[in-house]
């Protein structure tokens, strides 16, 4: 699966939640995103580092191991302004394709 759609995933994940006072952390595992675990730590990290989510605890070792605690995750301003703006630029992409298609 692309990288963008997982990430738009999981933000979409995390804003479906803002209704519900959680997340059921589940619907976001590396298993259910059907992703290796390496993969789905460094998804968190980079989320986590550009400032779309918080309440995440990563956790490094020097063995290696890393640790990542969801529990209180949830999508920040930022976040929701990366769905804004992807949603934006994926219905201007089809409409365009759209158009392309119908001329000859």
């Amino acid at each position: 699966m692309d990288n963008f759609k997982i990430i738009y995933k999981i933000l979409s994940a995390l804003e479906k939640s803002m209704d519900m006072g959680g997340i059921d952390v589940n619907c976001i595992s590396a298993e259910q995103l059907k992703v290796s675990q390496e993969r789905w730590n460094r998804y968190m990290e980079m989320l986590t580092d550009a400032g779309y989510i918080k309440g995440v605890s990563i956790k490094k070792y020097v063995t290696g191991d890393i640790v990542i605690n969801i529990d209180e995750i949830r999508i920040t301003l930022k976040g929701l302004e990366y769905l804004s703006e992807n949603s934006i630029m994926q219905r201007m992409y089809k409409a365009a394709k759209g158009f392309t298609d119908l001329i000859p």
